[in-house]
């Protein structure tokens, strides 16, 4: 089954802040609301229910992390990212910042999204129709 763009934005959006919480080794209860709040407000369009996605990508995740290679699992996913970057940096920006702390690895992400990843797609804009998404 081939997904929609808007499908494989929500599925990278999941993989981001699921990324972005694990990156510093310390898991707070306020990341793992908001990653459960930005979950359920996402209109899935997958055979693959939402929690179970979520299982699979927090253990490629950790995979990703313990060996060292979370740089090449985030530019895996980058493209489709740039369907809504303007949205990819609210949800960046808001699970980094939701624990009260950004530790340097989340600020190293958050650079290189700005600045490398999804530059392009900031300044040009992404979505097709231009609306802003709604936050969860």
């Amino acid at each position: 089954m081939q997904l929609s763009s808007q499908q494989s934005f929500n599925q990278a959006l999941v993989r981001l802040a699921v990324l972005l919480y694990q990156i510093d080794n310390k898991v707070t209860l306020t990341e793992q609301d908001y990653l459960e709040q930005l979950v359920n407000s996402l209109e899935w369009e997958s055979p693959i229910c939402p929690e179970a996605f979520l299982n699979d990508v927090i253990y490629q995740t950790r995979k990703a992390l313990d060996t060292g290679a979370a740089m090449d699992y985030l530019r895996d996913f980058k493209d489709d990212l740039s369907f809504d970057a303007h949205r990819a940096m609210e949800v960046a920006m808001t699970i980094t910042g939701v624990d009260g702390n950004r530790s340097e690895e989340e600020t190293e992400i958050l650079s290189l999204l700005t600045h490398k990843m999804l530059a392009k797609a900031l300044v040009n804009g992404s979505r097709t129709d231009q609306q802003p998404a709604a936050m969860p």
